[in-house]
């Protein structure tokens, strides 16, 4: 038996297959309760980090910040500095993010299809 790798998985499971591979890797990137809705809000189109903030109005600053970060760190996002007084800071999505769009297109799909009976959760 090998050694679990980083991302907690045996690797003799990953050298046997990669479509595992594949799968962890996506998972390790989009681990993080909020990273698949920021992506889905700069599909839309660019933000500063305060309309992000806006939008989403129960995540903590640090939290988000940590979020965008992560997501900048693994080439989904990028982050626009603006020489201006006060600093402007704007995020938008890389080659790879929008590479991921077809995958949000099939999770929304999904959840079309499966959640209605979840529904009732979210808006209680």
């Amino acid at each position: 038996m090998g050694r679990i790798c980083k991302d907690g998985i045996n690797t003799d499971l990953i050298n046997g297959d990669s479509i595992v591979y594949g799968i962890i890797h996506t998972q390790h990137v989009l681990s993080g309760r909020w990273k698949i809705m920021i992506l889905w809000l700069l599909s839309k189109q660019t933000r500063r980090f305060g309309e992000i903030k806006s939008i989403f109005t129960d995540i903590s600053q640090g939290s988000l910040t940590k979020q965008l970060r992560e997501l900048e760190q693994d080439g989904f996002i990028e982050r626009h500095v603006f020489s201006e007084i006060p600093p402007r800071v704007e995020y938008s999505l890389t080659e790879k993010g929008i590479d991921f769009l077809p995958i949000l297109d099939s999770m929304e799909e999904f959840g079309n299809k499966h959640g209605q009976d979840s529904l009732q959760k979210f808006t209680d």
